[in-house]
This record gives structure tokens, C-alpha cells and sequence, in this order.
């Protein structure tokens, strides 16, 4: 408006006739004037926001830009490395891929060394780190496989004794739950149990005899899952079989009171379900479980409910059988 101004307002003051000029056409001036100087504006304002903004996504794209041509670079070399013939380049880079924790990629290039360098003095170490790229990538499975493979072939290996307690380690890795099949659990145990007899002094054995006790424990705690199940369904015959293989074969778990308690019961509740020919001895083996409990545990928390089992019990030991009620 300043522009529009200092331009016509001497024409209007030299005495033009500024009537003769319609106002439309007037307004049609101006605002074509204005109209204009905003499109310049404007112009100027989106010019100087697209270039901020180029600037601003530059910011991110050079280091993107950077990491993914080292990427690439780096991809590029590795299929080379891949495709060569030259096998002990290819040995030498798959150990330094080991070394800094590239396990896929180590893994990829022993895994055809493995075929390659079978039946020389290499193979060893060739099984060695294949096995350990094998547990950078969590498979356990086969990390087990060629620790074994190793011990097997090269007894004297340098990597021998490793290879002894990470195959014990491979399969306490994949133990499972206690509720499931305990199979590899018990191959675990006998795989350190292995390692602890062929070195008995070496740093290691503390954490293998760790490592024992806790499968150890899963084993007892399995044990005693089983036998209370039978318990549980009210299986009193299948019950005192579980619960008395269960103490037989874990003497010291950690479970022993509950499951001597756990027996005492199933065998009156078989006694008492029992027919003539059967109760008597089954009830005299009650009385005997009875007093096995309380030598053990005469402060249990369960000792009113086994006196309970055995005043019964004994009671019942005296009656003439034609005198019982057979229950079935």
C-alpha cells in the first residue's frame, strides 16, 4: 500500500482527472499489486523453508548414508570371503568373525571347513570354534554334536578338557522344565560328572559341581512331581510305588518329609480299601510307616494326622477278620 502511494498520489496532486479512471479498474490494480508482492513473499518464505528442511533431512541422510556403503562394503568382502577357494584365508577370517562375536557369519564359513579339513591336524580346532559359533547362535544341539566330536577324535586336543565341560554345558542349556521328559537333564549329569572325574583339579570343577546339584535338584523335584500326582488322583496303590521309588532314589530331597507323610496316608487309605486277604499285612506295613515318620520327624507339623492313621490302624490290627467290613 506504501508502493501504491508514493505512485499515484502525484498523479492525483498534478490535476490529472483521476475521475475518469473507474474504481474497479483502480481496485483491479491494486489488488494485482498486492496479490504480487505476496506471491514474491511467499515465494521467498517457501524457498527459504524447502532449503531448511533439505538441511535438516542432509543432518540424517550423510550418516545414514555412511553406515549403509559400510554396510555394503562389508557384505560385499564377506560374500568374497564366501565364494574364495583360498581355505586358509577363509579358516583366518571365520576366526576373526568368531572373535568379534559375528557367530552367523563364522558359523556360515566352518561349516564347509568342517568337510574340508576332516581327518587332518586342523579338524580340531575347526571343530572347536564351529561349536562355539554354534552357541553364539543358541544351538545347543549341535555346539553339543562337535564338542563331542572333538573329544572323540583328538583326545589329546588342546581344546580336550573345554570341550569336556561345554559338552555338560550344552545339555544343562537345554534341560527342560521340570515337569517335562528329564532325559537330557540326566545326560547333562553325566557328561560333568565325566569332566569332574578326568579333572578333578581343574577351575572349572567348582562350577561343574554347581551346575550338578541343580540338575540334581530338578531330577528330585521331578520325582516328587510324579509320585504326588498319583497321590493327588487318589491312585493310593500307584501312589506308595511312586513315593517309595521317589525316597529310594533321592534319600536326601528336600521334599523327603512331605513325601514320607504323602506315603503314610497312601498306604491307609489302601489298607482301609482293601479286601480281607490283603488288609492285614497292608495294615501292619501302615503301623510300620507310621513309626518311620515319627523317628524322622517327630516335630511335624503332620504328627496329629499320622497319630490319627495309626490309632486307627492298630485298632483295626486286632479285630477278628470275620468280623470287618470288607471296603472296596
Amino acid at each position: 500500500m506504501f508502493v501504491f502511494h508514493f505512485y499515484f498520489h502525484p498523479l492525483i496532486s498534478n490535476g490529472y482527472e483521476c475521475t475518469r479512471l473507474k474504481m474497479n479498474k483502480l481496485h483491479e490494480i491494486v489488488r494485482s499489486w498486492i496479490s504480487l508482492n505476496l506471491s514474491v513473499n511467499r515465494f521467498a518464505c517457501n524457498k527459504k523453508v524447502y532449503f531448511c528442511a533439505m538441511l535438516m533431512k542432509m543432518r540424517f541422510f550423510v550418516p545414514v548414508l555412511m553406515v549403509l556403503t559400510v554396510i555394503l562394503s562389508s557384505c560385499g568382502s564377506y560374500n568374497k570371503i564366501v565364494k574364495s577357494t583360498d581355505y586358509e584365508y577363509k579358516y583366518k577370517k571365520a576366526v576373526e568373525y568368531y572373535e568379534d562375536g559375528e557367530y552367523v557369519r563364522s558359523g556360515t564359513l566352518l561349516k564347509e571347513l568342517v568337510g574340508v579339513y576332516r581327518g587332518t591336524s586342523r579338524a580340531d580346532k575347526i571343530y572347536y570354534y564351529y561349536a562355539k559359533s554354534m552357541i553364539g547362535q543358541k544351538d545347543y544341539l549341535m555346539a553339543g554334536h562337535y564338542f563331542r566330536s572333538l573329544v572323540k577324535e583328538f583326545p589329546m586336543s588342546e581344546h580336550a578338557e573345554e570341550s569336556y565341560f561345554m559338552d555338560g554345558y550344552c545339555s544343562y542349556l537345554m534341560s527342560p522344565k521340570a515337569r517335562l521328559d528329564q532325559n537330557t537333564t540326566s545326560e547333562a549329569i553325566d557328561a560333568l560328572q565325566l569332566y569332574v572325574n578326568l579333572y578333578p583339579f581343574n577351575e572349572r570343577v567348582d562350577e561343574a559341581n554347581r551346575l550338578i546339584d541343580e540338575l540334581n535338584d530338578k531330577l528330585v523335584f521331578k520325582s516328587y512331581l510324579n509320585a504326588k500326582l498319583y497321590y493327588d488322583f487318589g491312585n493310593y496303590k500307584a501312589s506308595v510305588i511312586a513315593l517309595s521309588n521317589s525316597l529310594n532314589q533321592h534319600p536326601d530331597s528336600k521334599y523327603r518329609e512331605e513325601l514320607m507323610f504323602m506315603l503314610l496316608e497312601s498306604k491307609y487309605m489302601l489298607a482301609m480299601a482293601s479286601v480281607i486277604d490283603k488288609r492285614q499285612e497292608r495294615l501292619t506295613s501302615t503301623v510300620d510307616e507310621y513309626f518311620s515318620f515319627i523317628d524322622e520327624f517327630p516335630e511335624s507339623k503332620r504328627i496329629k494326622d499320622a497319630q490319627k492313621f495309626y490309632k486307627t490302624t492298630s485298632q483295626l490290627i486286632n479285630y477278628k477278620e470275620e468280623d470287618e467290613t470288607i471296603i472296596k
